[in-house]
């Protein structure tokens, strides 16, 4: 008989499992927190989306469209790319499903996302971000608000120290005219030394330049005008506006006057969250603000601003969470006993407590097992404790055991957890097993 060979995990995919899955569900767990004290609501879109969703609103020369998304053909002919990003989905659904009766709308949503690209730390070509959205709100306070939650939610992850906020303003459509005009005046005068891609992006997309990471560039894009000098009354204004918020709200940040965003739709606000504890690869959250992206993909003008996160990034910052344990392990001894564990077990869960069986192995591999899982307490139940209508109810924290009548379960559980979390939180010492089911 030939022989099957087992097929590999594709390259830059991973299986989250274990330490690595705590970290992963404590990110989107503090995330779902956070946006609901926000009051932004949860949407879903799909993982793919039609090429050219993705090709106008990231632009056609853009690394993404050119070099690393997942685009092919699907049965019917159509061009399909899984997405590579939220943001260009949520504004086609925005079109789309005629939300715009609901706007300004708060929006979040987080899943996996494909880009084809060298994996390294911390990067891979399915990964997962967590992305918040504000359509349809041109104030800067909707800015102020999509920066203070990015900064609570890193707050309550516990990462935010050694994390810095870098902010910059990109103007209005014609602050950005004027700019990208002596940009590219001052790109001419130096051409001859720019690298290839940034003599492609200066034909193209030029603002890229100030953000290239090629030595050759370094000295033309430190030198390039700063935005500063081109600024409009109105965007310095709403700058202004965006960064009293923030100082208000006490939320710390830097002026970073070389942060960019290449592409025409975006206006005034662009932010980077960054560290020094990822390596190069510093930016755990990034965003801003995008007015013009929702026209440019057929629809009304809309205002827009929003961020996303890599989940991988954030997860590889926080603690090690602790694995959660188990209230409570029924051992059943005996075939009456097993069945009638089933019944007992389901009860538990139904009423609120965590519960599992432990049905393999004699007693004491089973007591090591309910041990391993962090059980508080094991209910022990065999040929005896049947025929007298009783469980034995033992503490893995103490080692007392005593008699609990049946009929009392689930209740009689579920109150000896409830004490427990109040007895920990005050502090006081609980009094014996015994006398507790007594009571109960």
């Amino acid at each position: 008989m030939a022989r099957i060979e087992t097929p590999n995990r594709i390259r830059g995919t991973q299986d989250i499992f274990g330490e690595e899955q705590r970290r992963f569900a404590r990110v989107l767990e503090t995330f779902d927190h956070v946006r609901r004290l926000y009051c932004f609501q949860r949407l879903e879109i799909p993982i793919f989306e039609a090429t050219g969703v993705f090709a106008r609103s990231m632009g056609e020369t853009s690394d993404v469209v050119s070099k690393e998304m997942y685009t092919f053909e699907d049965r019917g002919g159509d061009s399909i790319t899984l997405r590579p990003e939220f943001t260009a989905g949520i504004a086609r659904a925005y079109i789309t499903e005629g939300w715009q009766q609901f706007a300004p709308l708060k929006l979040a949503t987080s899943g996996p996302v494909f880009r084809y690209e060298r994996p390294q730390k911390g990067r891979f070509r399915q990964f997962h971000q967590i992305d918040a959205e504000i359509i349809g709100a041109p104030e800067p306070a909707a800015d102020v608000e999509l920066l203070v939650l990015a900064d609570q939610l890193l707050h309550e992850l516990g990462i935010h120290d050694g994390v810095t906020l870098q902010l910059n303003t990109l103007g209005d459509a014609e602050t950005r005219d004027a700019w990208r005009t002596a940009l590219v005046a001052h790109f001419e005068a130096h051409r001859y030394h720019l690298s290839e891609d940034s003599l492609t992006r200066l034909e193209k997309n030029p603002m890229r330049i100030l953000d290239s990471k090629d030595p050759r560039d370094r000295p033309i894009a430190d030198s390039a005008p700063d935005i500063d000098a081109y600024l409009t009354e109105d965007a310095a204004a709403f700058f202004k506006a965006v960064t009293d918020g923030l100082d208000a709200a006490g939320v710390k940040w830097t002026r970073n006057s070389r942060l960019v965003r290449g592409l025409d739709y975006y206006r005034h606000t662009a932010f980077e969250f960054v560290t020094d504890r990822l390596g190069a690869q510093g930016t755990v959250l990034a965003g801003g603000r995008y007015d013009g992206l929702i026209g440019s993909l057929g629809g009304p003008e809309t205002a827009g601003v929003g961020w996303a996160a890599g989940v991988e990034r954030l997860a590889m910052l926080i603690d090690e969470p602790k694995e959660a344990g188990v209230d409570a392990v029924v051992i059943p001894m005996g075939d009456a006993a097993a069945v009638r564990a089933q019944g007992i077990t389901a009860d538990l869960r139904r009423a609120g407590v965590s519960a599992d069986m432990a049905f393999r192995g004699n007693m004491k591999r089973r007591m090591q097992k309910a041990d391993a899982a962090g059980a508080r307490y094991v209910l022990i139940l065999g040929e005896d404790e049947l025929a007298r209508g009783e469980v034995t109810v033992k503490s893995l924290k103490t080692g007392e055991q005593a008699p609990m009548q049946l009929g009392w379960i689930p209740q009689g559980v579920f109150d000896l957890i409830f004490e427990d979390d109040a007895l920990e939180e005050s502090g006081e010492a609980a009094p014996p097993l015994s006398e507790r089911l007594a009571r109960a």
